[in-house]
């Protein structure tokens, strides 16, 4: 069994993975997802721009869960957030830290062997699965266990609390989209 940073950068892909149970990859070729396998733990990270707002944010363990199937190539691709996703696995979320908290990760990382070079270790969560130690596993599960709880207790918080970014579309003389800052409502499905 092999530990890994489940890393999140969007806010639209917390609910979706939230709403799913399941962990969508881009079609990227990555050797990590390809070793991922049933039974293999996760610890739920959302980077400090996830919410849209990174100077107050911070990147942040939010919660563990358990890969509860094979990854597979999807039949048609699933869109979140405008990014395409390609294949999956099913996900068992086994706990979670309520809406905007979670053990931040920035003052553990010169003790995490994931994370060589403290200088640069955010350059390390631009991928979607980064492999832990067992070390890097029990810090951070012990970190984890003062302020997560049971997911059915605060999921709904997060999925009433997380809206989609608005993209508004370009102006009929534009050549050049813009986008606009607000937020719409997002809705469980």
């Amino acid at each position: 069994m092999t530990t890994y940073l489940l890393i999140l950068g969007e806010r639209e892909a917390v609910a979706w993975v939230l709403c799913e149970s399941r962990m969508a990859f881009p079609p990227t070729s990555r050797s990590e997802v390809n070793r991922l396998k049933m039974g293999d733990d996760l610890f739920v990270l959302t980077t400090r721009g996830c919410w849209h707002n990174p100077t107050r944010d911070r990147t942040r363990i939010i919660g563990m869960a358990e890969v509860t199937s094979q990854v597979t190539a999807y039949e048609k691709p699933v869109t979140i957030a405008g990014r395409d996703f390609t294949r999956g696995c099913d996900i068992g979320l086994r706990s979670l830290t309520p809406y905007l908290t979670g053990v931040e990760l920035a003052p553990l990382v010169s003790r995490l062997a994931a994370f060589p070079d403290a200088k640069s270790w955010s350059i390390r969560l631009r991928r979607p699965l980064l492999e832990l130690s067992a070390a890097d596993a029990a810090l951070l599960e012990r970190e984890l266990g003062g302020v997560a709880r049971e997911p059915a207790a605060v999921v709904p918080e997060y999925l009433s609390s997380i809206r989609p970014v608005r993209r508004t579309p370009a102006a009929p003389d534009s050549a050049t989209p813009r986008r606009s800052g607000g937020v719409d409502h997002v809705s469980a499905q």
